[in-house]
């Protein structure tokens, strides 16, 4: 499997900032590799309740991640001010694949990259439901063509 390239920040039209913390650095003196997951979840989850997409305390639907991945080019670290790109590449009948670059600084190709499909269920009882009408319309803007370069 050929490795894959780092995505340019011209790929991106959204972008959300991210300040690492003191934690978030391991004993090799750079970000963890799961932290950059909680990055993806930060940008991901932020945009959608900016965007009145997620009520976390009151909605009837939840997203549930089941498919992640990332891919590290470029050590991040304490105080590194982070770029998280946004956008969305494929809108499903019940699911939605969002991609996530960091970019650190303002570097112009990512750190790391990856993304996060999400399912979308029932509160309640944790079946797919169709993705709610409020949600589709905050997707539009991220939704993106995979012509990175």
């Amino acid at each position: 499997m050929e490795r894959p390239k780092p995505w340019p920040r011209t790929g991106f039209l959204h972008f959300r900032d991210i300040q690492t913390r003191w934690m978030d650095n391991d004993i090799y003196g750079h970000v963890n590799n799961a932290v950059h997951y909680s990055y993806f979840d930060t940008a991901v989850n932020r945009y959608l309740i900016e965007t009145g997409a997620l009520d976390l305390q009151n909605g009837s639907v939840i997203g549930l991640v089941v498919e992640t991945a990332c891919s590290y080019f470029k050590e991040l670290a304490f105080p590194d001010r982070i770029s998280a790109g946004l956008r969305v590449t494929r809108i499903g009948r019940t699911s939605v694949r969002f991609e996530v670059a960091l970019f650190r600084e303002d570097d112009e190709f990512a750190a790391a990259q990856g993304h996060f499909v999400h399912v979308y269920v029932d509160r309640a009882t944790r079946r797919p439901v169709d993705l709610p009408e409020a949600l589709k319309n905050s997707l539009a803007d991220l939704k993106q063509q995979r012509n990175y370069f």
